[in-house]
């Protein structure tokens, strides 16, 4: 039984197009619809557990994880599964039950949106401090 989510944040074309729901920072104001979405992915993400365990998942050989590889988070296991619950919702997870235990992905997609949406923002804003610099020095 598998427990997939339609991740929210992204908007693709093609399965294998990845394309950010949102522009990057610098393009353009948000809009509200996607600033909602986005600041939901980021409030997920905001916790040290969630993170943790976003991280532990990703990293993870294979790129999944079973629940019970993942736990030692330093909070209960109720706990655990409360803060996997917030990643799925936040569209940041997927999860498939095997038998009596539960696999969780980070969807590749996700990442890359993820990674554009701040990798843009950061090369744009370093192009124009270096810009600005090679100015005032000239």
């Amino acid at each position: 039984m598998s427990n997939t989510q339609v991740i929210p944040l992204l908007e693709s074309e093609a399965p294998e197009a990845v394309a950010p729901c949102c522009p990057p920072l610098t393009e353009r104001p948000f809009t509200a619809e996607e600033a909602e979405r986005t600041a939901k992915m980021f409030k997920a993400l905001g916790d040290p557990v969630r993170l943790r365990l976003f991280s532990s998942i990703a990293s993870h050989e294979g790129g999944e994880a079973c629940v019970c590889d993942i736990s030692d988070v330093g909070v209960s296991q109720p706990t655990v599964s409360h803060h996997l619950k917030k990643l799925r919702e936040a569209g940041l997870l997927t999860s498939e039950r095997r038998g009596t235990w539960v696999y969780y992905r980070v969807e590749p997609s996700v990442l890359a949106a993820m990674g554009r949406l701040l990798t843009t923002t950061t090369t744009t804003a370093a192009t124009t401090a270096t810009t600005a610099t090679a100015t005032a020095t000239a």
